[in-house]
């Protein structure tokens, strides 16, 4: 269970994908918490910045096999939420 709703939403993802979807449409990215479900990060948007949430998609992305010289490793997985908000709701980055 999930205390705070300030624990469910952990970063903005920022990148050249996720800047032209929140261009295109009235969506936002997000990086949660792996355990935390659809209702629960619409609870935290709505409650945190104050819009209203229509519909959330979540997107689990898996590690990434990385190398730097002799050392090799993997990237952290994390869950993806792609928020799009009602019309008139907007969210300043």
């Amino acid at each position: 269970m999930i205390g705070n709703y300030r624990d469910v939403i952990l970063a903005p993802i920022t990148t050249e994908k996720t800047i032209s979807i929140m261009q295109n449409g009235n969506k936002v990215v997000f990086k949660v918490r792996n355990d935390a479900n659809k209702v629960q990060i619409k609870q935290a948007v709505e409650k945190i910045f104050g819009v209203k949430v229509l519909r959330v998609n979540t997107i689990n992305v898996k590690p990434k096999y990385k190398r730097v010289g002799r050392y090799a490793g993997t990237t952290s997985r994390y869950k993806k939420a792609i928020v799009t908000l009602a019309e008139g709701s907007q969210i300043e980055m």
